[in-house]
């Protein structure tokens, strides 16, 4: 069983996240999707509740395939939290060459903490290219419309949060 892990902060989950979720699910049996406690970015939404938006997005996509969804926080280094899960391939989205840059510091990092783990590039599809968490939140509290972003819970969630 080739299990594979897709890490992020996910403040919020966003349909980039999910497409690059939906994708993943087809190249490895046990998806986990690692949730990154992660203080000093300080999220806008606690650990609990970015958990359980993303489990129930990805109660949809278990519908869809074969491939066991999990979600696992944690707040060790990547290539532990990997062993801890068991997965021996890193999933990573690409939006812009930006993300290029950043991320092949830290497969260098990733590699030579642990040689025996792969990273796995997954370019976003071309209409979810811009979306990152923290535009979506910036639109949100300034009351744009985030409908194109975010599934209809989530922006349920971010306006309640934003705009109590």
């Amino acid at each position: 069983m080739r299990t594979g892990l897709y890490p992020g902060t996910f403040d919020p989950i966003t349909k980039g996240h999910i497409d690059i979720i939906r994708r993943a699910t087809s190249l490895v049996d046990r998806l986990v999707i690692g949730v990154a406690i992660n203080r000093d970015k300080g999220p806008l939404f606690t650990l609990d509740e970015r958990v359980a938006m993303i489990e129930a997005e990805c109660v949809k996509l278990s519908d869809q395939t074969d491939t066991e969804i999990v979600v696992h926080p944690f707040e060790n280094l990547l290539v532990h939290c990997a062993h801890d899960v068991g997965a021996s391939v890193i999933v990573r989205g690409l939006r812009a060459v930006s993300d290029f840059e950043y991320e092949f510091q830290m497969v260098g990092m990733n590699r030579a903490l642990d040689d025996s783990i792969e990273t796995v590039f997954l370019m976003a599809e071309a209409r979810h290219q811009a979306i990152a968490s923290k535009l979506v939140k910036e639109v949100a509290r300034l009351g744009g419309d985030i409908s194109n972003f975010v599934s209809p819970a989530v922006q349920s969630a971010l306006i309640k949060r934003l705009h109590p």
